[in-house]
């Protein structure tokens, strides 16, 4: 059932659409420069890889509660809760690593101490692009839906380029210096979310049963949104090997091919997520429309024999998950009543962390039966999609 938004059309949706690039900046500026910390700091490469997925798992354990927490108490009230609790616990994990790099204790009280703030983070940050899908939902009329929920993806987007670009920039003065910016650019997204988004009535159904996460009407977005997270982790873990074993590169000329394809990806993501606010397709035409040109990405990644074929074949394919992430967002969104737009928001930030936890395992597992296998695998998905009843 299609819901009908309680608010009017007119809502400022700029102080959200600045917080998700600001949150996504935080988030992808750690990743980028967690390896070189952790070198130095002593923690061994699968501890890095434990708390970058720490985050991710948490994500999904906990997107469905703060979306519920949302119908009960209010888009506002919440999402302050979650951003803030983003600002202080990312804080916390800065103050370790930088208090870490100037006075190296045990690497097993790092590695517990990472853990643990990583986790929390990403526990908070859940909210921010659950509570924010249910804050479109009130406010937008299902037709509009998918292009409101393009713009806050293109915001993540764009996240995700100048994130990891202004911590490599910054690692020029010292290995410190980006856990500075990393700590104080979430003060940024709280002071934007209190002081201008707008006010709006807690929502009132603590009385009304919530979405269940079996709901029939969200098994198809919650299957596209697993599969399209699982595409894109399955290519962020395999690119940096795929370019040392098929391209033949050595490990620093691996890096930059790998470093400007996913580039190229980010920016892929913003152009289509600006261009999907223009075409106003329904949600079903551009997930199948998006998983054909994904598809087609990835089997021509699977064959690329130069960096440029390469770099080429993750464009494309950021052309096609560009449509498939807002679509499937607003697919759920307009299958739902009023009530239950926190919860669905949250079943499929669920789904797309499970698809963050499970691409980088099966990603690995099947690069070892060759470097082509993990591409060929995620095009066979997002052709499955495509041809699938949603």
């Amino acid at each position: 059932m299609s819901s009908t938004p309680t608010s009017s059309s007119a809502f400022n949706f700029k102080p959200l659409l600045i917080s998700n690039m600001v949150c996504s900046m935080t988030m992808m500026a750690f990743i980028a420069v967690l390896g070189p910390i952790a070198s130095v700091v002593g923690l061994a490469p699968w501890q890095a890889g434990t708390i970058a997925t720490a985050g991710g798992v948490l994500w999904m354990a906990t997107a469905r509660l703060w979306g519920q927490r949302s119908d009960h108490h209010g888009r506002r009230t919440v999402l302050l809760q979650g951003v803030n609790g983003f600002l202080l616990s990312n804080l916390a994990m800065c103050a370790l690593l930088i208090l870490s790099l100037q006075f190296m204790p045990s690497s097993v009280l790092i590695f517990l101490g990472m853990l643990l703030a990583r986790s929390v983070t990403g526990a908070f940050y859940a909210t921010i692009p659950t509570v924010g899908q249910a804050l479109v939902a009130d406010n937008v009329q299902p037709a509009q839906r998918t292009a409101t929920l393009a713009a806050l993806g293109a915001a993540n987007a764009a996240g995700l380029v100048l994130g990891p670009a202004l911590a490599a920039s910054l690692t020029h003065h010292s290995l410190a210096a980006p856990l500075y910016l990393i700590a104080v650019l979430p003060v940024v997204a709280s002071f934007m979310l209190w002081r201008y988004l707008p006010k709006q009535a807690a929502q009132a159904h603590a009385s009304r049963a919530a979405v269940a996460l079996h709901d029939p009407r969200l098994r198809g977005p919650m299957t596209v949104a697993f599969v399209a997270m699982l595409c894109v982790a399955i290519a962020q873990i395999t690119i940096g090997f795929f370019a040392i074993d098929q391209l033949r590169l050595n490990p620093t000329e691996a890096a930059q091919a790998a470093g400007t394809s996913l580039t190229l990806v980010g920016i892929g993501l913003i152009l289509t997520q600006i261009a999907v606010r223009q075409l106003n397709w329904p949600p079903k035409k551009l997930i199948r429309t998006g998983a054909v040109i994904g598809m087609l990405g990835f089997a021509s990644a699977a064959i690329s024999l130069s960096t440029g074929m390469l770099a080429t074949s993750f464009l494309v394919v950021s052309v096609g998950t560009g449509c498939i992430f807002p679509a499937f967002a607003a697919l759920a969104s307009n299958a739902v009543d009023p009530h239950e737009q926190g919860a669905a928001a949250g079943s499929i930030g669920a789904a797309q962390g499970f698809g963050m936890v499970v691409g980088p395992i099966a990603g690995t597992l099947l690069y070892s039966l060759s470097p082509s296998v993990p591409y060929f695998f995620a095009a066979l998905l997002l052709g499955v999609i495509a041809i699938s009843r949603i």
